[in-house]
C-alpha cells in the first residue's frame, strides 16, 4: 500500500496556490488540526446525544435517507450512518458556519460551491466499528458523483469534506484511494469497479494517515474505500462527519423526499 504524501497544510479562509495545485493532481488532500482536542470532544458528545434521542424515537430515515443500525463492542444498538445530522442539532449546525468551510468552494472553480447542508444526505456521520454484530466496518470502491444521475441531473463537481473524529493511521484501514482518477472519463468512473461491491485492494491504491481533528477533502469523481480495520471493538472504531459541498442545481431535501434509488441498493449490500 502507498501512503498518500501530503505536506501538513494548514486550512484557513483562503487557499493556497500550493494547496489548489496539491488538489488538482491528487483529487485529495489532508489538512492537519482544523479542530482541537477540545472540539472533537464536545462533537462526539452531541453525536452522542443525537444517536440516543434518535434510538428513542424509533427514527430509521431522515429525509427519505434510511439511517444504517449495528452493535457496538458492548452489544448495544448504535447509529453507525447518520444523515442531515446538523439540521436536528444546533451544535453541529453552528459548526458548518466555520469560515473555512467556505474557503473550499474555490476547489470547485468556476462552478459556484454551496454547503450542502438539506441537500444530498446533508451532514453525514459514519461510525465504522468491527465486532460480530456490526453491519458496518468498511466500504467497497465507489465515487459520489454517479447519485446526481439517479436524481434526474447531470454530473456536477461536488467536493466531499470529511471531519476526523478518531486516530486512524493507514495500517488500522480507513481512506484508500486512487489518485488523479477524478480526471477520468465517463466510462471509468462508472464501471472501472463494482460499485461498493469490490472491497479488494488495487495495486495503486494510496492510504491516508489521519489524525483526531484533521480534515480531508476528495473530489467527488474520484475512485476510493473505506478498509476494514485489523482489530477488532473499540481499536476498530472509526468515526468521520462528511459534509458535501455542491454545485449545480438546488434540490433540497425534507420529511417527505423519497428514498433515492441508489440508497435500495446499497442497503444490500454486506459491509
Amino acid at each position: 500500500m502507498l501512503k498518500l504524501e501530503c505536506p501538513d497544510f494548514t486550512l484557513g479562509e483562503k487557499l493556497t496556490p500550493e494547496q489548489l495545485s496539491f488538489f488538482d493532481k491528487n483529487g485529495v488532500i489532508v489538512f492537519r488540526n482544523f479542530i482541537t482536542k477540545g472540539t472533537v470532544e464536545s462533537l462526539l458528545t452531541e453525536i452522542n446525544t443525537l444517536q440516543k434521542n434518535w434510538l428513542a424515537e424509533g427514527r430509521e430515515k431522515i429525509n427519505g435517507t434510511p439511517l444504517k443500525f449495528g452493535k457496538d463492542e458492548n452489544g448495544e444498538k448504535i447509529i453507525q450512518r447518520f444523515c442531515f445530522s446538523s439540521m436536528h442539532s444546533a451544535i453541529l449546525h453552528e459548526f458548518l458556519k466555520d469560515p473555512r468551510f467556505q474557503a473550499l468552494t474555490e476547489m470547485v472553480t468556476p462552478y459556484e460551491g454551496r454547503i450542502g447542508e438539506n441537500e444530498k444526505d446533508g451532514l453525514v456521520i459514519n461510525q465504522y466499528i468491527k465486532t460480530a454484530d456490526s453491519s458496518f466496518s468498511q466500504m467497497g470502491w465507489h465515487t459520489d458523483s454517479p447519485r446526481d444521475l439517479f436524481l434526474g441531473q447531470r454530473i456536477m463537481p461536488m467536493l466531499n469534506v470529511g471531519i476526523h473524529l478518531d486516530d486512524c493511521p493507514a495500517e488500522n484501514g480507513g481512506l484508500r484511494v486512487l489518485t488523479g482518477t477524478h480526471k477520468q472519463g465517463i466510462l471509468k468512473l462508472l464501471f472501472a469497479k463494482k460499485y461498493f461491491i469490490d472491497n479488494d485492494p488495487d495495486p495503486q491504491e494510496t492510504g491516508v494517515d489521519i489524525r483526531a481533528g484533521d480534515l480531508t477533502v476528495h473530489d467527488g469523481r474520484l475512485w476510493h474505500r473505506v478498509q476494514q480495520s485489523p482489530y477488532t471493538g473499540l481499536k476498530s472504531r472509526r468515526r468521520v462527519m462528511y459534509i458535501p459541498i455542491i454545485t449545480g442545481k438546488f434540490i433540497e431535501k425534507h420529511a417527505q423526499s423519497k428514498t433515492p434509488f441508489y440508497h435500495h441498493f446499497i442497503s444490500k449490500v454486506k459491509f
